[in-house]
C-alpha cells in the first residue's frame, strides 16, 4: 500500500466494481449520493468571460430513472444470484410497486450495494444519503445486505431552514444518511463532537476549584435501572450506580465525587469542563446547511464539505481508503484529500471527472496535492474512437476539454447552430473578451461542414472556429477553409487562423489552437485554495 496513487474512475459504477481494479476488502468508508426524484435537471455551470456566472451550461446527468432493459438486467442479477433474502425482498417490492421509475432505481442500486459491501473492509463503512422519498425502500436493501444489525445510525440531515409557504404540507427540509457497517462489532469509529455555545457553558459549568478550573456536578446514577450488577451501598446511598463499585471508590480518592456538605443527598461526579471535547453529535444534524460562498461550484447536487468532514473523521483514519462511487463535482474527494486519507472517486459523466480535476488542483497547491489518476479516459486515437462509439456526448465533452473549451448552451433546449464548446482569450488581464466556438465531429465531416462552420462564426460574431475530428481532414476541407486570420492587437506580426481543423491525434500528438495564449482562460468556476488539515471549527473545539 506505501505505492497507493489515488483513483479517479471515468465509467459506470458497476462495471468497475466488477472489474477486479477494486480489491475485496480494500476500502476503509464508502459515501454515495445516487439522488431519486428531485424534478431537477442537473448542470455544471460554468465561468463566463469575467468569472460571473454563466449562461452558458450543459446538462451532467439527469435522476430520471425508468424500467428498460438495463434496471431489468439488474434486477435479474439479483433474483438469480446467492443473496436469498436479498431476492425475494426485491421480488416483494416489485410485486407492490410494479415495474416504474422506483423500482428500476431499486434494481439499479441493489447490485451496486452488493459490490460495495464486497470492497468494504471488515471495519469499514458506508453512508448511503437519499432524500425521504426513497429512504424506507433503500433501507430495506441495506438490511438484506448488510444485515439490520449493522445498521449503525439512520442520520437526519435539516439541509436548510424551511422556505416557502406550505399550504398542503410540511416544508420539507431534510435528507437522510443510512449509515451502514460491515461487521458492527469491529467497525471503526471515532465519537465527534459540536462545540460548546458559550451562553450553554455559562449555565452549565458554574462552580470553580480553588486553582480556577470551571466545572459542574453531573449525575452518577445509571439510566438503566434494571442493572443488578451495578446495584450496591455507596456511601450510605444504595442506588443503581453508572459505574463498578471498584471504579467509584477510585474516582472518590481521586476528589472526583463530592458528597453534599451535610453528609445528605446522592453523591455526584465533579466534570471539568477543560476535559470535555464538546456535545456528542447525535442523529439529527442541524448545524450543516447547504454548501454556500465560495464553497459553491454551480453544480445542484453538491454538497456541503463540512457533511463530508463529519462523516470520514467519524468513520476512516488518515491514510485510510475513502470511496465514492457517484462523485459529482468531486466533494467526498476533496475532503478526504485534505483530510489525509487515499481515495476512490468514480463517475459516469467525463464533465464531472473533468470538474473534480480542476478542483483538485484549484484547491491544493501542487506541494500539498497528492498524486492520482485519470481511469478511464482515451489515452489514444483508437480509444477515442471507441468512447465516441459508444457514447457521442461523452466524446464531445471529452474532446473539449482537450482544448479547455466548455460546453455550449444545452443542446436538449434548441438547435446548437453547429457551435458544441466555447472558449474565451484576453490579450491582457483588463482587455476585452474574444470568443472562440469549437465543433466537435466523430463521424463523416466534409467541405460543407467547414463552410458551414465559417458562416457560424461570423454569425456568432466569434475571432476563431475549431474544428475537432477523428478522421484526418480531406483536401476539399482545407480548401474550403478561409484564407482568413486574427491579427494580435498587442503583437501585430502574430497572426492566428480564424477556422483550424485539428484531429484526436494531432492533440495527442501535443498540437494545440493556436490563439493568443499570455492570459490564461477561464473555464469552471474556480474552486477557493485550501490546505490540508482540520477545519477553523475542528482547531477551535481543539482548543476547548
Amino acid at each position: 500500500m506505501d505505492t497507493w496513487e489515488n483513483q479517479l474512475f471515468f465509467g459506470d459504477n458497476l462495471e468497475i466494481l466488477r472489474s477486479g481494479r477494486i480489491p475485496v476488502g480494500s476500502v476503509d468508508l464508502i459515501y454515495l449520493d445516487p439522488t431519486f426524484n428531485s424534478n431537477a435537471t442537473y448542470n455544471i455551470l460554468f465561468a463566463e468571460k469575467g468569472g460571473e456566472k454563466s449562461a452558458a451550461q450543459i446538462t451532467a446527468f439527469e435522476d430520471t430513472w425508468q424500467w428498460g432493459p438495463e434496471a431489468a438486467a439488474d434486477f435479474d442479477d439479483v433474483v438469480r444470484g446467492d443473496r436469498a433474502r436479498l431476492a425475494a425482498l426485491l421480488r416483494a417490492i416489485r410485486e407492490f410497486l410494479g415495474q416504474n421509475a422506483m423500482m428500476a432505481y431499486l434494481a439499479r442500486m441493489a447490485v451496486r450495494l452488493m459490490e460495495l459491501h464486497r470492497v468494504l473492509k471488515p471495519t469499514g463503512s458506508l453512508y448511503l444519503h437519499c432524500d425521504p422519498t426513497a429512504s424506507h425502500y433503500l433501507k430495506m436493501v441495506l438490511d438484506a445486505i448488510f444485515g439490520a444489525k449493522n445498521c449503525i445510525n439512520e442520520i437526519v440531515w435539516r439541509r436548510a431552514h424551511p422556505k416557502g409557504h406550505a399550504f398542503k404540507r410540511f416544508a420539507r427540509n431534510h435528507d437522510v444518511i443510512l449509515a451502514y457497517s460491515k461487521n458492527f462489532d469491529k467497525v471503526k469509529w471515532t465519537s465527534q463532537y459540536s462545540i460548546y455555545e458559550d451562553e450553554k457553558v455559562s449555565q452549565q459549568y458554574t462552580l470553580n476549584d480553588k486553582d480556577g478550573r470551571v466545572y459542574q456536578l453531573t449525575s452518577l446514577l445509571n439510566p438503566n435501572p434494571d442493572r443488578p450488577n451495578l446495584t450496591y451501598e455507596f456511601l450510605g446511598v444504595t442506588k443503581v450506580w453508572r459505574w463498578t463499585k471498584e471504579r467509584m471508590m477510585d474516582e472518590y480518592e481521586k476528589g472526583r465525587i463530592i458528597v453534599p456538605k451535610n453528609g445528605e443527598g446522592i453523591p455526584r461526579y465533579k466534570r471539568y469542563l477543560d476535559e470535555q471535547k464538546g456535545i456528542p453529535i447525535g442523529d439529527f444534524w442541524s448545524d450543516i446547511e447547504f454548501a454556500t460562498g465560495s464553497e459553491r461550484l454551480g453544480y445542484p447536487t453538491q454538497k456541503p464539505e463540512a457533511l463530508l468532514e463529519r462523516i470520514v473523521n467519524a468513520s476512516s483514519n488518515e491514510g485510510d481508503v475513502v470511496m465514492d462511487p457517484f462523485c459529482g463535482c468531486g466533494t467526498t474527494v476533496t475532503v478526504a484529500e485534505r483530510l489525509k486519507r487515499r481515495w476512490i472517486g468514480i463517475d459516469i459523466t467525463y464533465l464531472a471527472i473533468n470538474l473534480i480535476k480542476r478542483r483538485l488542483h484549484d484547491t491544493f497547491s501542487p506541494e500539498e496535492l497528492a498524486p492520482f489518476e485519470v481511469i478511464g479516459v482515451p489515452a489514444d486515437a483508437t480509444s477515442a474512437a471507441a468512447l465516441a462509439e459508444e457514447n457521442r456526448h461523452q466524446f464531445e465533452w471529452w474532446a473539449l476539454d482537450m482544448v479547455e473549451a466548455t460546453p455550449a448552451q444545452d443542446k436538449k433546449k434548441g438547435a446548437d447552430r453547429g457551435v458544441d464548446g466555447v472558449l474565451y482569450f484576453q490579450e491582457k488581464d483588463d482587455g476585452p473578451y474574444h470568443k472562440i466556438i469549437v465543433q466537435v465531429k466523430s463521424g463523416h465531416v466534409g467541405a460543407k461542414e467547414v463552410r458551414e462552420l465559417e458562416g457560424t462564426r461570423r454569425q456568432e460574431k466569434a475571432e476563431i472556429a475549431a474544428l475537432l475530428t477523428l478522421k484526418p481532414p480531406t483536401r476539399p476541407m482545407k480548401e474550403a477553409a478561409p484564407a482568413d486570420y486574427y491579427v494580435s492587437a498587442l503583437f501585430p506580426d502574430l497572426s492566428f487562423p480564424r477556422l483550424q481543423i485539428l484531429t484526436i491525434a494531432d492533440l495527442f500528438a501535443g498540437k494545440q489552437l493556436e490563439y493568443p495564449r499570455w492570459v490564461p482562460p477561464k473555464t469552471f468556476k474556480k474552486a477557493a485554495r485550501r490546505r490540508k488539515g482540520p477545519t477553523d471549527q475542528e482547531r477551535q473545539g481543539e482548543l476547548l
